[in-house]
């Protein structure tokens, strides 16, 4: 079985769309279990999932935590709460096309050397998002925060893998977070996600996890889902943002972490 595990927050109008591209996508033949995981949830989340979508799941339930515990927790909190074999993660303002889940899930399930596996993501216009990387070196940081200081955009493209061909499948040092898809046997191996992580570089931490642990991380432009991408921890104060910004404090703190849980060398395992 699959178990589809969303993460909300302070959103119903987002996750509404969302759950209804899942009524378009999931086929009644199909094993599949729906955990809405609501931080800091509010009546109108839980409307949305146990008035409005109730009886068009087979299997839809709501996991409600009374405070914003950040991305790392819920996700964590929906991957326990899963039944499946198998585990596919949605950030909640995402919309897929039919068919999607189901071509992720099979093409996952023939590919057992497989540990995390993530699709193409889209701007609503139609222009392609940033959705597979080389690992962050402090630099890369700079350049991405900074990206008018000399030889940045160079950084940039490497960092964004600019020189692969992104139209075909291929292995990359991470995924975004945004979407995607793990089992449970990996996760027993690799562990969840670390917490000590509230948000940004979780992902990052992960995917580098289950190199370690002899998992290949993919990425499967051969499915494309539709995200809205809004850029919390990047404002209008500049330098600034540290002090006014309360996600940039929280990607600079994670970012901290990060490095000092690795040091600065960076691997590469594509």
């Amino acid at each position: 079985m699959l178990s589809i595990v969303i993460l909300s927050y302070k959103n119903p109008a987002l996750l509404r769309l969302c759950l209804s591209s899942f009524v378009k996508s999931l086929s009644s033949a199909f094993d599949y279990e729906i955990i809405v995981v609501d931080n800091e949830t509010s009546f109108e989340t839980q409307s949305v999932v146990l008035d409005e979508f109730q009886d068009k799941f087979k299997n839809i339930k709501l996991v409600p935590l009374q405070k914003n515990c950040g991305y790392t927790r819920g996700v964590n909190e929906g991957i326990k709460s899963a039944k499946g074999e198998y585990v596919l993660y949605f950030n909640y303002d995402v919309v897929v096309e039919p068919g999607s889940i189901e071509t992720i899930f099979n093409y996952f399930k023939k590919h057992p050397e497989i540990g995390l596996l993530g699709p193409k993501l889209m701007n609503f216009n139609g222009t392609e998002q940033a959705s597979c990387f080389r690992f962050y070196s402090p630099w890369t940081i700079i350049c991405r925060r900074i990206p008018y200081i000399p030889y940045a955009q160079k950084v940039l493209g490497h960092f964004l893998m600019k020189d692969r061909d992104l139209s075909k499948i291929q292995d990359v040092d991470w995924v975004s977070g945004a979407v995607f898809m793990t089992s449970k046997s990996a996760i027993t191996k690799v562990g969840l996600l670390d917490e000590s992580l509230y948000h940004y570089f979780s992902d990052v931490d992960w995917a580098r996890r289950f190199w370690e642990n002899g998992y290949r991380v993919v990425y499967f432009p051969d499915v494309k889902i539709f995200h809205y991408h809004g850029q919390a921890s990047r404002g209008k104060f500049g330098a600034l943002e540290f002090i006014f910004n309360r996600a940039t404090r929280w990607h600079i703190k994670d970012a901290i972490y990060y490095f000092w849980k690795y040091g600065l060398r960076i691997p590469s395992y594509k």
